[in-house]
């Protein structure tokens, strides 16, 4: 199959003919029509993901058809539309069988722990609990968006950040992830605010809900404490780095939640330890969804209360694709699709 691969740790990305991957034992053989560009692709190639070895194929959100399915494998069939969220969990640990795959001890992730969907094939283990149908008012583009940022926006904002309607939600970096927890927020009644460098991610970032869109660079806690009359009740880094996570924190109100989604290059990144005592605010992680929670998200995209066809800025092939991936550590308005068959 023809893939992108790169063989050294911020080195060249460049189109290549690589084996077919194997069909594992209960799992299933994807051909990819769909697979997006993420910031975390970005991440891996410039080595700051453990599980990545070389060489390697990067991407971790596509959506496809199966073409294959291995021993065991009981609810699906070659044919089926699929997707699947980044984290796959093994299917046997209490873990997942409670329904919290996306924290499994033995996960495994298309894109780091084994080679990705940025190729025509992609192997996904432990089909039965990963894979999710796609139904077929959904393209293939806006289907691929929601294996990673439209499914790790939905978790942040709902499960994790508890938002609820008339709450004011801060979220930081208008990218894909950013841009989805806004179109979720603002679906599920919220009032949102926007904060990005970019004039371009902040005007998108208003055409698709935030009321109030903010420069990064100027005071952002204290333009937030103004517009929300005390601070946020919640805040998101999308974005994952230091000054984010410490500006997103400052920016909360009294007993406000802060959900860290973006990795963070730097494990001891300082988090603002005084103000989360003092003023009893949560900070939560938030790392991606399991399938099962695909069903409520779908409902949303289904009925139209979020749309992520409003966030797809560009198609791209796999040349094309080669020399994007290095340039993906800097955001950008909306989310670009690999198409890998040209």
């Amino acid at each position: 199959m023809k893939a992108l691969l790169y063989e050294t740790f911020g080195g060249d990305v460049r189109v290549a003919d690589v084996p077919d991957p194997e069909v594992p034992a209960g799992g299933a053989l994807v051909r990819v029509t769909a697979s997006g560009l993420c910031r975390s692709d970005w991440h891996a190639w410039a080595g700051h993901d453990d599980s990545v070895h070389l060489p390697h194929v990067p991407g971790h959100e596509f959506a496809g058809e199966i073409v294959a399915v291995g021993d065991g494998v009981r609810d699906w069939r070659v044919g089926d539309r699929v997707t699947t969220p980044f984290v796959n969990g093994c299917g046997r640990c209490v873990w997942c069988l409670s329904g919290q795959a996306q924290v499994c001890p033995d996960q495994t992730q298309p894109g780091f722990t084994h080679w990705g969907s940025h190729a025509e094939l992609v192997a996904v283990r432990a089909a039965d609990l990963n894979l999710v149908a796609v139904p077929d008012a959904i393209g293939d583009d806006a289907a691929a968006s929601l294996g990673c940022r439209f499914a790790t926006a939905y978790r942040a904002v709902t499960a994790r950040a508890g938002i609820r309607p008339g709450e004011w939600l801060a979220v930081f970096g208008a990218g894909g992830v950013g841009l989805s927890a806004l179109q979720i927020a603002a679906g599920l009644g919220a009032r949102v605010i926007a904060v990005d460098p970019s004039p371009d991610a902040r005007a998108l970032a208003a055409a698709l809900g935030a009321e109030v869109v903010l420069d990064a660079s100027g005071d952002v806690p204290e333009a937030i404490a103004d517009a929300t009359g005390g601070g946020a009740h919640a805040t998101v880094d999308a974005v994952g780095s230091a000054q984010t996570a410490s500006t997103a924190i400052l920016s909360l109100r009294r007993r406000g939640r802060h959900v860290q989604v973006g990795l963070l290059k730097d494990p001891a990144t300082a988090i603002p330890l005084g103000r989360v005592l003092a003023w009893e605010l949560d900070v939560l992680g938030s790392h991606g969804m399991p399938a099962a929670d695909y069903p409520a998200l779908l409902d949303l995209v289904g009925r139209g209360v979020v749309d992520p066809e409003r966030l797809l800025s560009r198609t791209v092939d796999l040349d094309e694709a080669a020399a994007l991936l290095p340039a993906s550590g800097m955001p950008t308005a909306g989310i670009t699709v690999l198409h890998p068959a040209g």
